[in-house]
């Protein structure tokens, strides 16, 4: 099981990767809000560990974009803001638990648990756009029920644009999101929203990956064409 820690005080990060890992967690570590937001968008941990006075964006900033996006992975904020406001500020912009540094680290490991079992009870997203779907739990793209293979930066860039339907997305938004250490040649995006709008749309005789120009790309339910 994988879980995100996005802390910015480096020992502690190490820390909490050495503890965590010997609980059995794959543990991926960042070290500012931006870098967390990127990876917390692939949808590939389990959990996230947050802290909210990040360099970049700041964990409110963070929580909140990833459930503007319709993200559900857990959130556990870690955080030295332990006010009342802070917590109910954290909790409000879609944080699941809070805990206050210093903390007991059994107490971490329990809550973690806990919001693991939470989230078992829960169905994976599945993210739909017309006859459109991603499973993202599963890494799963299907068109009018017929699986369409993906290659996981491909799967990055419909994901977001899924998650933001209906909405033009730029083209740093989508490098940022699928490259998040390679985010400076849109030409990556373009090639991938090339292959994309054969595999997805010219296959199934669609229109639904839109340009927009001057600004990047949209992804519609074109059904209503047919």
């Amino acid at each position: 099981m994988r879980i995100l820690v996005v802390e910015d005080e480096v020992d502690l990060a190490h820390t909490l990767h050495t503890g965590l890992t010997a609980e059995g967690y794959s543990v991926d570590l960042a070290h500012d809000g931006r870098q967390g937001l990127w990876m917390a968008r692939t949808g590939e941990y389990a959990l996230v560990v947050l802290d909210l006075m990040l360099p970049g964006l700041n964990g409110y900033k963070v929580c909140a974009q990833l459930r503007r996006e319709n993200n559900a992975t857990p959130i556990l904020v870690l955080t030295a803001k332990d006010g009342e406001w802070d917590q109910a500020e954290a909790l409000d912009t879609g944080a699941d638990d809070y805990l206050a540094k210093p903390f007991s680290y059994v107490v971490l490991v329990a809550r973690l648990r806990a919001l693991v079992r939470r989230a078992a009870t829960v169905a994976p997203p599945v993210l739909a756009v017309g006859d459109l779907s991603l499973d993202v739990a599963g890494r799963v793209c299907r068109r009018a029920g017929a699986r369409v293979e993906l290659t996981p930066r491909e799967f990055a860039v419909l994901e977001l644009l899924a998650r933001r339907a209906g909405q033009a997305v730029s083209k740093t938004d989508l490098l940022y999101h699928a490259w998040p250490d390679e985010a400076w040649d849109p030409n990556l995006v373009e090639a991938r929203v090339s292959a994309l709008r054969k595999k997805v749309d010219a296959a199934f005789h669609r229109q639904s990956l839109q340009t927009v120009r001057g600004t990047g790309y949209r992804l519609v339910d074109d059904r209503e064409r047919d």
